[in-house]
């Protein structure tokens, strides 16, 4: 069920112009969530556009997250959902602190976008 919630969630930063979307299975590895979706902004006013589009798309299915950090300042923003852990990032800090690395024995999630003409 989670993983339908990170896809949907996946989809909207891709309708949304954001990029380097990527999500991390790990359950097992992680003793705070299952997954782990990270991805890119523009400039900090699209990360923060594309935080709370994420939380209307999750409100709609009856989820709140439990803790929100960085909306302030847009330059890397979490949306804890407990399963599942979104960091939306400026590039630059993105860059600078590469998570990804966090979790090498993570599994890559195929998220299979859809193109909307």
């Amino acid at each position: 069920m989670m993983t339908d919630y990170l896809k949907q969630i996946a989809q909207t930063i891709f309708d949304k112009k954001g990029s380097n979307i990527i999500a991390i299975d790990v359950k097992g590895i992680s003793s705070i969530t299952d997954y782990i979706l990270i991805a890119d902004g523009n400039v900090d006013r699209h990360v923060v556009s594309l935080a709370k589009e994420i939380q209307d798309v999750m409100r709609e299915v009856g989820e709140k997250p439990a803790h929100v950090e960085g909306m302030e300042h847009g330059e890397w923003v979490v949306l804890d959902y407990f399963q599942v852990v979104i960091h939306l990032f400026l590039p630059e800090m993105r860059q600078k602190y590469q998570l990804e690395r966090l979790w090498p024995d993570g599994k890559v999630i195929d998220l299979d976008f859809e193109v909307k003409k």
